[in-house]
Protein backbone atom coordinates (compact mmCIF):
# COMPACT_ATOMS: atom_id res chain seq x y z
CA UNK A 1 0.00 0.00 0.00
CA UNK A 2 1.67 3.44 -1.02
CA UNK A 3 2.40 5.83 1.28
CA UNK A 4 -0.25 8.44 -0.49
CA UNK A 5 -2.88 6.32 -0.82
CA UNK A 6 -5.60 7.21 1.62
CA UNK A 7 -7.61 4.69 3.76
CA UNK A 8 -11.03 3.63 2.71
CA UNK A 9 -11.94 4.21 6.32
CA UNK A 10 -11.00 8.10 6.46
CA UNK A 11 -13.78 9.94 6.22
CA UNK A 12 -13.43 12.96 3.60
CA UNK A 13 -14.92 15.72 3.76
CA UNK A 14 -14.84 20.02 2.56
CA UNK A 15 -13.63 22.28 5.78
CA UNK A 16 -15.17 25.23 6.80
CA UNK A 17 -15.10 27.98 3.70
CA UNK A 18 -14.50 25.37 1.03
CA UNK A 19 -17.80 24.67 -0.93
CA UNK A 20 -18.96 23.56 -4.30
CA UNK A 21 -20.67 26.28 -6.59
CA UNK A 22 -22.53 26.19 -9.71
CA UNK A 23 -21.28 29.52 -11.67
CA UNK A 24 -24.39 30.45 -13.40
CA UNK A 25 -22.68 33.06 -15.46
CA UNK A 26 -20.25 30.86 -16.73
CA UNK A 27 -22.37 27.45 -16.99
CA UNK A 28 -19.37 25.41 -15.29
CA UNK A 29 -19.02 24.34 -11.52
CA UNK A 30 -16.08 25.27 -9.01
CA UNK A 31 -14.68 24.85 -5.94
CA UNK A 32 -14.45 27.52 -3.78
CA UNK A 33 -11.89 28.57 -0.89
CA UNK A 34 -10.77 31.48 0.30
CA UNK A 35 -8.79 33.27 -2.63
CA UNK A 36 -8.60 29.91 -4.12
CA UNK A 37 -10.77 28.62 -7.02
CA UNK A 38 -10.69 25.23 -8.82
CA UNK A 39 -13.13 25.06 -12.16
CA UNK A 40 -14.73 21.27 -11.43
CA UNK A 41 -14.85 18.96 -14.61
CA UNK A 42 -17.83 16.45 -14.52
CA UNK A 43 -15.81 13.72 -12.72
CA UNK A 44 -14.52 15.94 -10.06
CA UNK A 45 -18.16 17.48 -9.28
CA UNK A 46 -19.48 13.54 -8.97
CA UNK A 47 -16.75 13.14 -6.21
CA UNK A 48 -16.97 15.92 -3.93
CA UNK A 49 -20.69 16.03 -4.51
CA UNK A 50 -20.63 12.45 -2.75
CA UNK A 51 -18.42 13.79 0.69
CA UNK A 52 -21.11 14.50 3.27
CA UNK A 53 -18.36 14.38 6.13
CA UNK A 54 -20.42 11.24 7.26
CA UNK A 55 -19.65 8.42 4.79
CA UNK A 56 -16.15 6.85 4.29
CA UNK A 57 -14.05 7.36 1.34
CA UNK A 58 -15.30 3.08 1.20
CA UNK A 59 -18.82 4.14 1.11
CA UNK A 60 -18.01 7.22 -1.58
CA UNK A 61 -16.75 4.82 -3.87
CA UNK A 62 -19.46 2.37 -3.38
CA UNK A 63 -21.82 4.48 -4.55
CA UNK A 64 -20.09 6.46 -7.24
CA UNK A 65 -19.36 2.82 -8.64
CA UNK A 66 -23.09 2.01 -8.53
CA UNK A 67 -24.30 5.02 -9.81
CA UNK A 68 -22.20 5.00 -12.94
CA UNK A 69 -21.81 0.87 -13.31
CA UNK A 70 -17.99 1.26 -13.48
CA UNK A 71 -15.22 -1.15 -12.05
CA UNK A 72 -14.55 -0.53 -8.59
CA UNK A 73 -10.66 -0.50 -9.59
CA UNK A 74 -11.20 2.35 -12.20
CA UNK A 75 -13.16 4.33 -9.24
CA UNK A 76 -11.11 3.98 -6.90
CA UNK A 77 -8.24 5.20 -8.78
CA UNK A 78 -9.62 8.45 -9.93
CA UNK A 79 -10.99 9.23 -6.63
CA UNK A 80 -7.80 8.30 -5.11
CA UNK A 81 -5.24 10.83 -6.94
CA UNK A 82 -8.44 13.22 -7.25
CA UNK A 83 -8.48 13.60 -3.48
CA UNK A 84 -5.14 13.62 -2.43
CA UNK A 85 -4.98 16.90 -4.91
CA UNK A 86 -6.98 18.43 -2.99
CA UNK A 87 -5.82 17.24 -0.02
CA UNK A 88 -2.43 18.55 -0.38
CA UNK A 89 -4.08 21.81 -1.58
CA UNK A 90 -5.93 21.36 2.18
CA UNK A 91 -9.30 21.58 -0.02
CA UNK A 92 -10.31 18.10 1.47
CA UNK A 93 -9.95 16.95 5.07
CA UNK A 94 -9.98 13.66 6.46
CA UNK A 95 -11.52 12.36 9.61
CA UNK A 96 -10.77 9.09 11.29
CA UNK A 97 -7.75 6.89 9.59
CA UNK A 98 -5.45 9.74 8.05
CA UNK A 99 -3.65 8.68 4.97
Amino acid sequence: MSADRISGAAVPYLPRGVRLHDDRVRGIRVLLAPERVIQLDPVGHAILSELDGRRSLAEVIETLCTRYDAPAEQIEGDVQEFLRGLIDRRMVFLEGEAA
